[in-house]
């Protein structure tokens, strides 16, 4: 009976769902992964492109680390952080590069 209950929890532990983490970087857009707005240049400031790539483009939202750049689930508030240094709290998912956002704050 031991065994199985040491199994049991050896399995639970490995399918369990991995913790909250914080990241850092900047708001910018699928278009603009890497965050350099120079080629789109879709308005005067990183931040009007981020968003114009979003509204006229159908890109969606993401964060770049200066590393790699990760979906967000939430599209809505990085709008108002766009071209901006953040910080998100979430969970990624790193085979598809998401990060499932749980708040995304100004970094300081």
């Amino acid at each position: 009976m031991k065994p199985l209950i040491l199994n049991l929890l050896a399995m639970a532990a490995l399918t369990a769902a991995p913790g909250s983490r914080t990241f850092t970087g900047v708001i910018t857009d699928s278009m603009c992964s890497l965050a350099n707005h120079s080629t789109m240049r879709m308005g005067p400031t990183d931040a009007e492109c981020t968003i114009a790539c979003v509204m006229a483009h159908d890109a969606s939202y993401m964060l770049y680390d200066g590393k790699s750049a990760y979906t967000l689930t939430d599209q809505q508030t990085p709008e108002k952080f766009a071209g901006k240094k953040v910080t998100v709290k979430g969970t990624l998912d790193a085979k598809t590069k998401t990060i499932h956002v749980e708040s995304i704050t100004p970094a300081k």
